[in-house]
């Protein structure tokens, strides 16, 4: 079998990611191995699934392509030895026997990617590209996660009904410009869920409650209702953002083409929170593509502060990401905290995802901002939320 082959980065320059090739087929592995050197990967290779999976073990990648049909180990056992390792490394399925049954079961096992050989050049190379970026935003995400710390309010449950029932009827929506700052115009507003109902003070409060009852499908209902309502008043051209609980992508109302929501879909994205878990939303793919087809666009809010591991985040394909303003408090005062976005920033960027920096409280946190790549911000140096719509501040 081949030996490893390392890049010689000019200047002592980084490798632009770490591969493991994992096919019995010398001459291709040769020849993608050529490829992927060129562009300036290391790249290991392996001869079949058993031998990766001890490479996996010993070194840390970014990424693996294996063959689907190898001996010893398949492809699709690979992954799931790799997944008790490792949840976020992304692994890409090669065969020269494409099956509707095998692409099925490559998706069930996590593969990021399942394609037929011959690969074409370009393919490959956008292929392991995205899988790299994908694996870095990843990272960068357990990373951010150590810095945020999240409070759960714990009541009794009798309690909790007799709250969830008040919040439920003074429920009501409050309005945050979303801002261009090159343009120093609004790109959107985001609906947020406010109540009267004193005894579940804010909004962590009734979700928490909502969550404990079982009635999170109740709570989201009403804060689609509720947030469409002044929609025809917002300025031209600007998107309505809505929050989705994880637990509301498995409510057929969401889909139903009647609802007040739907029929403005194409002005609205739909925000999906990272500090939930999609690991119950079993055909999540199929979810997305069926709001896509409504027109809804979707968003990652938290990003940084949640579960949503790489597969979960690869199936949702944000059009948009919003950065916790966890990692952006204080942002020009923390040189790790500002590497940490500048790479989650880059990485979303060139996956095609536009990124929006939440909780921009000062000129300093908006600068630094802007000069880590990203126009698109969220805050109270803007505006605080209010009545539908409040005008931002420049």
């Amino acid at each position: 079998m081949v030996a490893a082959i390392s890049p010689k980065p000019a200047s002592g320059a980084e490798p632009r990611g770490r591969l493991l090739l994992v096919d019995d087929d010398e001459l291709l592995t040769r020849s993608y191995m050529r490829t992927l050197v060129a562009d300036g990967y290391d790249v290991d290779t392996r001869p079949d699934g058993l031998a990766a999976v001890e490479a996996v073990r010993n070194k840390d990648y970014d990424v693996v392509v294996s063959d689907i049909d190898m001996p010893r180990l398949s492809g699709l056992g690979l992954i799931e030895q790799v997944r008790k390792h490792d949840m976020d490394l992304p692994v890409v399925l090669l065969t020269g026997n494409a099956t509707l049954e095998t692409a099925i079961a490559a998706v069930e096992h996590g593969a990021l990617r399942y394609l037929q050989k011959p690969i074409e050049v370009a393919r490959l190379r956008q292929t392991v590209g995205d899988a790299v970026r994908l694996r870095r935003l990843a990272l960068a995400k357990r990373q951010a996660l150590e810095l945020i710390e999240a409070n759960r309010l714990v009541v009794d449950r009798a309690g909790v009904s007799a709250a969830f029932e008040s919040a439920l009827e003074t429920l009501f929506m409050a309005y945050q410009p979303i801002v261009s700052w090159s343009r120093r115009d609004i790109f959107g507003f985001e609906a947020l869920l406010r109540s009267r109902a004193t005894a579940l003070p804010h909004p962590g409060a009734i979700l928490d409650a909502a969550e404990q009852l079982g009635r999170l499908h109740d709570l989201g209902r009403a804060i689609r209702a509720r947030a469409v309502e002044p929609a025809a008043r917002m300025p031209e051209g600007s998107m309505l953002f809505v929050n989705l609980h994880t637990q509301d992508l498995l409510d057929e109302d969401l889909f139903d083409a009647s609802r007040p929501l739907a029929l403005i879909a194409d002005q609205v994205v739909l925000e999906i929170t990272e500090r939930a878990s999609l690991h119950k939303v079993r055909d999540l793919g199929r979810r997305m593509a069926r709001l896509r087809e409504m027109g809804f666009r979707i968003a990652v809010d938290d990003l940084g502060a949640g579960y949503s591991g790489l597969a979960s985040f690869a199936q949702l394909e944000p059009e948009v990401v919003k950065l916790d303003m966890a990692l952006v408090r204080g942002v020009h005062q923390q040189p790790t905290k500002l590497k940490l976005v500048q790479t989650m920033i880059t990485m979303c960027r060139e996956l095609g995802m536009q990124v929006v920096a939440e909780g921009i409280e000062t000129a300093e946190e908006r600068d630094a901002i802007v000069a880590a790549g990203c126009d698109l911000m969220q805050g109270y140096l803007f505006a605080r939320p209010g009545s539908a719509f409040p005008p931002p501040a420049w």
